[in-house]
């Protein structure tokens, strides 16, 4: 949930750390700060609050250090504060560090250092580590791989996650990164290096990035890069290049990321549609190779994931059942890791996370693997860590997500996994072809629908208007309308902070009704025909307990029932969350928006949840 920059080269390091740090505030953060190395001396400028107040503290004009690291935390351990902001530094003043993650055991290491001599200045698990490098440095002969050594020799005392970055006054011309479990990645320039948590920190800068893999070690200087595993044995990494235009992580003229990522749907849809669907050509995935014999023995699906990405699975648990003929089962990572799923050989588990980081779902994922399951794994970042534990992957292909609250992540994610299901169904021979060749010209119709859809935004702020000082919502909706009205109950909630709940509508009279009241507002989704009358009825149950209902709908139903109507395209119930949504994304954005919230920073959350 952290964020976390580095630059080793032959620029000023200063501000390149807190334009890094600035790209990363949409994670979530509650303190910043940075550490240079000036004149073989560590310095040290961190506070509470947002990165822009890194330029009020003093000297930080000054600094002109061509090394550093950078971190903006999200507190784990410890209050907000500045003794508690990273980087944290050793008694000694010899060595500074920034982490993500969490030491699991840094009680029982700081114990163990205090009867060393050691003293602690933050209530972080953090601290534990630049006094541990001290520690094990002290004790080392004089090598030259001294303070890889020392480095090595302390993560392998830390239980749980991490990704550091390490600076030294007696090293000043390296740096040394590692990780487990939290993503960490290396640009390379002209006789310079970037490191990020993030790629959007650091792509401004360079396009070409190494990936670190669990318990990988690298030792940075600023012409030169060598990468070691656990024992120190030098490994070798590819560079990969990412194709993101560093574009798509400015506001380009919107005034927030949230109302440009809405806005930017129609094309990450065409992308992720991609080549893998061509007119009314088969579908093809060149990475996954599923052949007939295995899919037929398939017993079961699972799609877990954690959030919107959850709900994302939810909108096509329909399409996956009625195209292939297989039941499937949509978890939420969380609960999924300790519930003792039942898994084997015959088992598909597709994991679904825009970042690739999400904890959760990662530690699913190896519990699928370890179980025999074939493990399928659906994310936005290219090396991601979810896609590199998983048999096979595939990318949406949304670009840049900046915003906390995710949209065109999960309208993308439901194109790919629609996508999926086709091409089971297609290699199956499990549904009938003119139903296959129906959804897959709706598909590509999609982009322009979905466009259509935003032309409707002056109409949802007019209703936004009249509801943001509300404190409760409903969602109401059946079938695939009720997975639309959980996404958009909890876009509403995450950035507005009203109570939203989503029913499925014909479980109102077993309940929820009894919250119903003069003037409350109740949100009704409509795109199945034939389960229209049934969600008509439940509605007016609402509006004659005093409700007014905003209904989104692509059906012919009488407007004079409900107080607002926003029409939208027709389109394949098995598709229609792709467009339901959207007008769904715009309320809450313009509901946040009259409360004078920050849309793209809601309090609480971050994009990349790293952590259980």
């Amino acid at each position: 949930m952290c964020g976390i920059v580095g630059y080793i080269g032959n620029k000023k390091a200063c501000p390149i750390l807190i334009d890094g740090l600035l790209k990363l505030e949409y994670r979530g953060y509650d303190s910043s700060g940075i550490s240079t190395i000036e004149n073989n001396y560590l310095s040290i400028k961190k506070d509470k609050g947002r990165v822009k107040n890194l330029y009020e503290l003093e000297g930080i004009d000054s600094l002109i250090g061509t090394i550093g690291i950078a971190h903006t935390r999200w507190a784990t351990h410890g209050k907000p504060s500045r003794e508690n902001a990273h980087p944290h530094k050793d008694n000694l003043n010899n060595f500074s560090v920034v982490h993500n993650g969490i030491i699991e055991n840094y009680q029982e290491l700081r114990e163990f250092l205090i009867n060393k001599g050691y003293n602690f200045l933050s209530e972080t698990d953090t601290e534990v580590i630049p006094n541990l490098i001290s520690y094990y440095h002290s004790k080392l002969e004089d090598t030259d791989d001294k303070f890889l050594k020392a480095v090595r020799l302390a993560i392998n005392d830390l239980k749980g996650s991490y990704a550091i970055e390490v600076i030294s006054s007696l090293y000043p011309d390296n740096m040394i990164v590692a990780k487990k479990d939290s993503p960490l990645v290396i640009g390379t320039g002209n006789e310079e290096f970037y490191i990020a948590s993030d790629i959007p920190a650091i792509l401004c800068h360079t396009k070409d990035f190494y990936l670190l893999e669990d318990n990988d070690i690298s030792l940075i200087s600023r012409n030169n890069i060598k990468f070691y595993n656990n024992e120190l044995i030098e490994i070798h990494k590819e560079i990969k290049n990412i194709e993101w235009d560093a574009a798509g992580a400015e506001k380009s003229g919107f005034e927030d990321f949230m109302l440009k990522e809405i806005h930017e749907q129609p094309n990450a849809i065409r992308e992720t549609l991609g080549s893998h669907l061509k007119d009314n050509e088969t579908v093809t995935f060149e990475n996954l190779t599923l052949s007939k014999e295995f899919l037929t023995n398939i017993n079961k699906i699972y799609i877990v994931a954690c959030g919107t990405a959850m709900y994302a699975g939810l909108a096509t648990k329909n399409v996956f059942e009625k195209l292939c003929n297989i039941p499937v089962f949509v978890d939420i990572a969380s609960e999924f890791r300790y519930r003792d799923p039942i898994i084997d050989s015959n088992t598909l588990c597709i994991f679904v996370s825009q970042s690739g980081e999400t904890a959760d779902t990662i530690a699913a994922l190896k519990l699928s693997k370890k179980e025999g399951a074939t493990t399928l794994a659906i994310s936005n970042v290219i090396g991601s860590s979810i896609t590199r534990e998983a048999d096979f992957t595939l990318y949406t292909h949304a670009g840049p997500e900046i915003a906390v609250a995710s949209t065109k992540a999960y309208t993308s994610q439901i194109t790919l996994l629609t996508l999926i299901a086709i091409y089971f169904a297609e290699v199956l021979s499990s549904s009938d072809i003119s139903i296959i060749d129906n959804l897959k010209s709706e598909l590509l119709l999609l982009p322009e629908k979905v466009k259509t859809v935003l032309e409707c935004e002056s109409e949802i702020k007019k209703f936004a208007d009249k509801i943001y000082n509300e404190h409760d919502v409903f969602f109401l909706g059946r079938g695939i309308d009720y997975s639309v009205a959980m996404e958009a109950a909890l876009k509403l909630k995450e950035i507005s902070y009203i109570h939203s709940d989503a029913y499925a509508a014909g479980e109102l009279k077993h309940g929820p009704i009894a919250l119903i009241e003069n003037d409350i507002s109740v949100i009704g989704i409509m795109t199945d025909n034939s389960l229209v009358d049934k969600t008509v009825s439940n509605l007016q149950e609402v509006i004659t307990r005093g409700a007014k209902v905003l209904v989104i709908t692509n059906q012919n139903i009488d407007i004079n029932n409900f107080y607002t109507i926003i029409n939208i395209p027709e389109v394949s119930p098995l598709l229609s969350s792709i467009v339901s949504i959207a007008p769904l994304q715009l309320l809450a954005y313009y509901v946040s928006k009259n409360k004078g919230l920050d849309v793209d920073k809601p309090r609480n959350l971050a994009k990349s949840v790293t952590v259980e």
